[in-house]
């Protein structure tokens, strides 16, 4: 057969023609090498790709998993007003794109809401924020320097969850949407501490067997506040909720407890979603 009869070769060659291939440059070996590093070295990287994964240690400190992106996103919280130390280390640590859909992940460091699916959103930075140090101006807040035993209303994704660990002894946070409920677990579970509680259950109810609550949060409106979480309300604790106003505007109401009984106070507008009663 001469050369113009020889079928034309089909690549890739099988990896052991390569080695038995007489034309082929001897590759020169050490002595016990393995037959992978034997081979030229493109077919050789390719074979040694699933140990060398596992010998390669993960990126860190990139992207959106830099510490200098939530940094920024401190600066401008402090420079909109928020001043409270543990408050905006809060922000500083906990990664808000690991509670956002990855399709939104770079948006998550903006102050703006996001949707989490279900008719839900993960609330602006800035108001959460605000509401925080709020929590913090109430007498057993600066009493104790944490927000002590905690009631959110309203898990969602989990975000605002994770931020009360960082400031709390103790948070119980309930949700009445069950596939939220379970996305907030997977969401919080590589970082979850015996601090905090994740609850499915009705948060017009509040939740009775871990009160009395020295902060109470909502993350949703409603005509008023419900009556169950001004029980459940500590003395010398506070609560602070958006309340529907007249008009249909909302507002910030802040509610604190002393021995003579509530005081309540209205502050800036916001927007959130409605609070609903039951389970779904």
């Amino acid at each position: 057969m001469t050369a113009g009869d020889r079928p034309p070769r089909k690549f890739p060659l099988p990896l052991d023609r390569l080695r038995a291939s007489p034309r082929a440059s001897p590759t020169p070996t050490r002595a016990g090498a393995s037959a992978a590093e034997a081979l030229p070295r493109p077919q050789r990287h390719g074979l040694a790709a699933p140990s060398d994964l596992h010998r390669r240690a993960p990126p860190a400190g990139l992207g959106l998993d830099s510490a200098d992106v939530r940094r920024r996103m401190v600066d401008r919280l402090r420079a909109g007003g928020v001043e409270h130390p543990q408050v905006l280390a809060a922000f500083a640590t906990v990664a808000r794109h690991l509670f956002v859909d990855p399709a939104l992940a770079t948006q998550a460091y903006e102050d703006t809401s996001l949707p989490i699916g279900y008719a839900q959103t993960i609330s602006k930075p800035s108001v959460v924020a605000r509401m925080l140090e709020m929590l913090f101006a109430g007498q057993n807040a600066r009493t104790g320097g944490s927000l002590g035993r905690v009631l959110e209303i309203g898990t969602g994704c989990g975000y605002q969850a994770a931020l009360l660990s960082e400031l709390a002894r103790r948070v119980i946070s309930v949700e009445r949407l069950k596939a939220l409920h379970d996305k907030a677990r997977e969401l919080l579970a590589p970082m979850r501490s015996n601090r905090l509680r994740l609850v499915f259950g009705d948060g017009m109810r509040g939740h009775p067997p871990g009160a009395p609550y020295d902060s109470v949060i909502a993350a949703a409106v409603g005509g008023d506040i419900p009556a169950p979480w001004l029980e459940q309300l500590a003395v010398g604790g506070r609560l602070v909720s958006p309340v529907e106003q007249e008009g249909g505007t909302q507002a910030l109401v802040i509610v604190d407890r002393s021995e003579a009984g509530y005081t309540r106070t209205v502050h800036g507008a916001v927007r959130f979603v409605p609070l609903k009663s039951g389970l779904a």
